[in-house]
């Protein structure tokens, strides 16, 4: 029986092409769909490695003085030298992804991650090259190679993000580290061979792994090629883009022809005027989604592409945003069977992502240097400020953001409301820690969204930008005893609610520590959307601008033993609310 078996393998394996069974066990696309070697439909469910091979300088709170990476770097060799400036990045790189962030984001809910790249780390600048030829550092594809072993691990699908190309693909220079004085992609033929061979480079060396999910060729290209639009916003034909594209993948397909190509359009990934229609038969349309609504009408386009060219759509690139935004946006696209990777996974001193990267006290000393003049920091001090910042890069330093997960996975399915931190009474609950859940469940703020280009009016949702990414306003707490965080900002008829476990009947006492600078501020109490207080003031409290904290008295109040739904509403803002503490 097994010599048959072996026999029906073998004449198998002699009557078709080895790509095509090889073809089998890869992500691939089948007419409008994504699916894997079985044919079943793959909804993509990634994040980007944002700021890790490309820095960018909002992620680092240069970007009012330094943008594009070269110019960060810049910053940092005037301080510490050419010489410490690389053990910095050595540090930084080592710390940036490891092992751990993969099994994190496994563990969150991903299955998948794209990977930014920048050239530099895999083939040097065209100016340090001799002859016109292409030489090749493997400090990029060995960092390549280490995240989809870490993927492999995890069955997570690793996706290939050139973000910055040869010379730079695009006018907004912080996304792809373009350097305007020297020749950009679009300007210099050199770069754009340099582009083609590696991709084919990576074809070549990455053609047989299954769980690279495929490539995306160029990252948000956005340059004027006719247009006005500096940005190639209003471009009509693209026909520099589409020709870079083609030959691209025609390169890829000499090496591969297992893996998906995504493409992009013009204007930040999403004008595509004279590219389609599509040229390969194993290619996705990826599309960026940065504050819209998030209403059907907002991807109608790209809909209208699926259908039109019979190909897959995917949103390659979305975030910076609230809660709630990030649970709009990833049901909306899930309903239409597209999947997503947001953006990015640390940043420094973050809200609106899965984690956060702590600002050391000596890297706040070189920001203000940088920013305002003043005292050059020394050397030494420099230095160990930069290392301290590339060692909070670690996973285990890293603030996580449950909230920003939650969001993104459990509030797409429900708007049942869990608790934030195990609440017990008798016992404390610091304001900032109420329920996990989206406005109008868990909460109830009157900004709690951006939606800057639709509407022209930016909204910052949670105007302290601590802690959490919700609509309630955060800001540092400076009481003498606190979780470090406080609610403020707090407007007429907004709430927060608690699930709290009381762990024995009786009637409590309830001390609420406040500061108030509003001489009509109020609240009351509600229990499981019962009315358990009468409507409290919270008398002023403020004495010149300076913010006093004081501590009001609620008493008999009776609470039956188990699970409650505790509602702070505030009656009339104006208050700022540290703690609650049962007795």
């Amino acid at each position: 029986m097994k010599k048959i078996f072996l026999g029906f393998i073998l004449m198998y394996l002699g009557s078709a092409p080895l790509h095509t069974i090889a073809a089998q066990h890869f992500l691939h696309t089948d007419g409008q769909n994504i699916v894997d070697g079985n044919g079943k439909n793959v909804l993509l469910r990634g994040l980007g490695l944002g700021g890790w091979m490309v820095q960018e300088g909002y992620m680092l709170q240069t970007g009012s003085f330094a943008g594009p990476q070269h110019e960060i770097k810049q910053h940092i060799k005037d301080l510490i030298g050419d010489e410490k400036t690389k053990l910095f990045y050595d540090a930084y790189i080592t710390n940036g992804v490891t092992k751990r962030d993969i099994d994190s984001l496994a563990a969150w809910g991903f299955n998948s991650v794209r990977l930014p790249m920048h050239y530099n780390l895999y083939t040097p600048p065209i100016e340090e090259e001799k002859n016109n030829e292409i030489t090749w550092i493997e400090k990029g594809f060995q960092m390549t190679d280490d995240v989809l072993e870490w993927c492999k691990a995890n069955q997570m699908y690793l996706i290939l993000d050139l973000h910055a190309a040869p010379g730079g693909q695009g006018n907004d220079a912080n996304i792809s580290d373009y350097d305007s004085s020297k020749p950009s992609l679009w300007e210099s033929e050199a770069n754009q061979k340099k582009m083609i061979a590696l991709w084919k480079k990576l074809a070549n060396r990455y053609k047989d792994e299954s769980w690279i999910g495929g490539y995306d060729i160029i990252n948000e290209p956005n340059w004027n090629f006719t247009g006005e639009n500096k940005n190639g916003c209003d471009e009509t034909s693209n026909a520099p883009l589409r020709q870079l594209m083609v030959d691209v993948t025609k390169a890829i397909r000499e090496v591969d022809t297992n893996h998906i190509i995504f493409i992009e359009g013009n204007c930040w990934g999403n004008n595509y005027e004279g590219i389609l229609p599509v040229w390969d038969n194993n290619m996705v349309l990826s599309f960026h989604k940065y504050w819209t609504y998030n209403t059907t009408a907002s991807i109608q386009q790209f809909l209208d592409y699926r259908e039109q060219y019979n190909v897959p759509i995917w949103l390659g690139e979305s975030g910076e945003n609230s809660n709630v935004w990030f649970k709009e946006a990833i049901s909306l696209v899930e309903r239409h069977n597209i999947g997503w990777a947001f953006w990015p996974m640390k940043k420094v001193d973050n809200t609106a992502g899965v984690t956060s990267v702590t600002k050391n006290t000596g890297y706040e000393t070189l920001l203000n240097y940088w920013k305002n003049g003043g005292d050059k920091p020394t050397e030494d001090f420099a230095f160990n400020a930069l290392m301290q910042l590339a060692e909070n890069y670690k996973m285990e330093q890293l603030t996580i953001k449950p909230d920003v997960i939650d969001a993104m996975f459990r509030q797409v399915q429900t708007d049942t409301t869990k608790p934030f931190k195990k609440h017990s009474i008798p016992g404390i609950m610091y304001a900032t820690d109420y329920d996990l859940g989206t406005n109008g469940h868990a909460y109830l703020d009157n900004d709690y969204i951006n939606y800057r280009i639709d509407t022209g009016k930016p909204v910052t949702w949670n105007t302290g930008r601590k802690m959490r990414n919700d609509g309630v306003d955060i800001q540092t707490c400076k009481d003498q005893k606190s979780n470090g965080y406080q609610v403020f900002d707090i407007q007429d008829g907004e709430w927060l609610q608690y699930t709290v476990v009381v762990e024995r009947e009786g009637t409590y006492t309830i001390y609420i520590r406040y500061s108030s600078n509003a001489t009509h501020a109020s609240f009351h109490l509600e229990n499981n959307k019962q009315q358990i207080t009468k409507n409290i003031i919270l008398p002023k409290t403020t004495n010149n601008n300076h913010t006093i904290y004081k501590t009001i008295t609620v008493k008999n109040i009776k609470l039956s033993k188990g699970e409650h739904k505790i509602k702070l509403v505030f009656d009339n803002g104006g208050a700022i609310i540290n703690y609650l503490e049962f007795k």
